[in-house]
């Protein structure tokens, strides 16, 4: 969206749908309504509630230093340490033999980790680190498959005050090199390989071919996992023979409250990818406070399960620091849902008896296209709680999710957040709100987000523009690793003295916000700004629709012409008029304005291996333009496909 336009959002999708809370859980949860009245009277002291939930070496001194912003300072002059935080104190009470994590390998393989088992490998990692000369301060690059040495990697770099840098392992040998060259990483801890798809995906090859060229890093600390031959160089040292052989006691030392926990690079708009870093104390606090409230979670009795991969921030956030703070049992699984059967989610569900599930719009989507039947053949009873991670959530997908996942009964929250943020900021208290599909509804206690114009000044309600976030909130990212400057300017030069995460948002009748994707995908038709986020819900709510992606396409006439990529629901038939039939529904459910220009019925969307539908390849496809980098999708092939179907595909008349 052109900063100088003066047109907020278009606000076309209209949702009367309502579930309120279960009465059960309402009268049981662990945060009511009177959180939203207590943190507005008093912000700070709401979050120094939240942070007393941890255990502290030192009390801080200062709650929050604003004094020079937008870098943030909280809980200054306490000190903690966050591995002792997520293990070590749940021992102590007493509570060594609850299981910390249901381990599932893609084949079927099984590991069980209790809190003392955790306890005891972390310290063992611990001691291994020391011994390779990993000190407090060094960063440590992890690209590692979803088996349990990630979590207690990333726990031991926590312990001794090394900093981690997460590299999802799908990326290829350059995004793995320029994120060890970025942060300088002393050490990368890997695997041979992962199971993905039923067979084993080696992950060493690509490590050594980033490391050959990577001055920094003096050893590789590698996992068994497949068993594929690895090419050994005089850096590589095995984990079963280095931190097997160390002693499982190791004392975790307090460290400051804003020392360095993590880095996490987002892709940005430049080829240099951003590294988002996260420190100790406020990222702890917000979210183990976010998913006790937003999950409601009874340690004693949930069984949680967030089906994302650690190498994003939901895995830091979600699977590994906020539950184990907790004291949650997690389940944790290597592979992909449709491995060796599209069950098999559904299956863990029903084997573990979760509770608590947290998955991603886009697969919720592929559920659907691949029918009801599949779900219904599973005892999801279990199930108490759903939630929804990475993008809007179509209000059909929220229903389908609702009815054929949650069997009706479940409240559906539907978060948004960002790596940047650290934590979950707008939410659901699933005790508390009217579920309404499609909507994040409010910020959650503590957070000041708010929809602004392009000026600056708040939209009233039934407006559309500009998310923001008004007031630091505790784990927000407290620079751009080596680039303050770039963080200035990427978040905090938009609208003064706020935060703009580059999503648009409106905010409807009730005052509920929506949110709408990046200002980026945004479309300008005949003057109307309208989100891609509103015409997708659109087509997805068509019976015969399971998914749909937007971009807009240069058009001589109306400026930008809307076009669709639709995959149909299974049992779904292609006929010769759809396109039309789509629409005209889309011209039905949001108006004549937003009818897309063309409709192409696809096999498959662009996706990386994290389920992101890749829009920019689709803006290249309806631009007629050579396609940019196809390295990071799962099925590259998926676009000469797209391509070829783009004449034969009609235009509106």
């Amino acid at each position: 969206m052109a900063p100088d336009n003066k047109e907020t959002l278009s606000n076309l999708l209209q949702e009367s749908r309502r579930f309120p809370p279960p009465p059960e859980l309402a009268a049981d949860a662990n945060v009511k309504a009177d959180a939203y009245d207590e943190a507005a009277a008093d912000r700070l002291g709401f979050w120094e509630r939240a942070a007393d939930r941890l255990s502290w070496a030192q009390r801080w001194e200062t709650t929050l230093d604003w004094s020079n912003p937008p870098f943030a300072k909280w809980f200054v002059g306490g000190k903690l340490n966050v591995a002792y935080n997520c293990v070590d104190r749940h021992v102590e009470a007493g509570r060594g033999d609850k299981v910390a994590y249901h381990w599932e390998g893609e084949p079927g393989d099984t590991r069980e980790i209790t809190y003392a088992d955790l306890q005891r490998e972390v310290s063992k990692a611990a001691n291994a680190l020391i011994e390779l000369g990993v000190e407090k301060g060094d960063r440590v690059a992890i690209y590692m498959p979803m088996i349990p040495e990630l979590p207690i990697a990333m726990l031991a770099c926590a312990r001794i005050g090394a900093v981690h840098s997460v590299v999802f392992g799908g990326f290829s040998a350059d995004a793995l090199r320029s994120r060890i060259h970025d942060g300088q990483a002393k050490l990368v801890i890997t695997a041979d390989g992962g199971y993905r798809r039923g067979n084993p995906n080696a992950l060493k090859p690509t490590v050594d071919e980033a490391v050959a060229d990577s001055p920094t890093v003096e050893k590789v600390l590698v996992v068994r996992r497949t068993g594929q031959d690895v090419a050994l160089t005089d850096k590589d040292v095995w984990w079963h023979d280095l931190v097997d052989r160390q002693s499982d006691t190791h004392e975790a030392r307090p460290h400051d409250a804003e020392d360095p926990l993590y880095i996490l690079y987002t892709s940005g708009t430049t080829a240099k990818p951003k590294g988002i870093l996260h420190t100790t104390g406020g990222y702890l606090t917000q979210v183990a406070y976010t998913h006790h409230a937003v999950f409601d979670l009874k340690p004693e009795t949930d069984v949680y399960w967030c089906s994302a991969d650690i190498g994003w921030v939901t895995g830091h956030s979600y699977i590994v620091y906020g539950p184990l703070a907790n004291g949650a049992t997690s389940v944790m699984y290597e592979g992909t849902p449709d491995t060796p059967h599209r069950g098999r989610w559904w299956e863990i569900i029903q084997k573990y008896k979760v509770s608590i599930f947290y998955t991603a719009p886009t697969a919720i989507r592929t559920f659907m296209k691949w029918g009801d039947d599949i779900p219904a053949k599973y005892d999801l009873s279990s199930l108490r709680i759903l939630g929804s991670v990475g993008e809007p959530i179509n209000p059909e997908a929220y229903v389908w999710y609702r009815e054929h996942i949650g069997g009706d009964r479940c409240p559906v929250v539907d978060t948004w957040w960002q790596t940047e943020t650290g934590g979950i900021m707008i939410s659901p208290l699933p005790g508390v709100s009217e579920g309404k599909p499609g909507a994040a509804m409010r910020p959650l206690p503590g957070i000041t987000a708010d929809v602004v114009d392009d000026q600056g000044h708040s939209v009233p309600n039934g407006g559309g523009g500009f998310l923001v976030v008004r007031d630091p909130w505790p784990a927000m990212l407290r620079t751009i690793w080596g680039d303050d400057q770039r963080f200035i300017d990427t978040y905090w030069s938009r609208f003064e003295g706020m935060y703009f995460p580059g999503d648009g948002a409106k905010r409807d009748e009730d005052g509920d916000l929506w949110l709408l994707g990046r200002v980026d995908d945004v479309m300008l038709v005949s003057g109307h700004n309208i989100s891609t986020t509103e015409v997708e819900s659109a087509l997805v709510s068509h019976p015969k629709v399971a998914e749909a992606a937007v971009v807009g396409a240069t058009d001589p006439v109306t400026g930008q012409g809307i076009v669709a990529f639709t995959i149909l629901r299974g049992g779904a038939e292609e006929s010769e008029d759809i396109a039309k039939e789509l629409r005209d529904h889309v011209a039905r459910t949001l108006g004549p304005i937003a009818k897309p220009r063309q409709i192409l019925v696809v096999p498959e969307l662009p996706k990386t291996r994290s389920g992101k539908i890749m829009r920019r390849l689709l803006r290249d496809v309806a631009e007629n333009r050579q396609l940019g980098d196809v390295t990071t999708l799962t099925d590259s092939s998926v676009m000469n496909l797209i391509a070829e179907k783009l004449p034969s595909a009609k235009s509106d008349d």
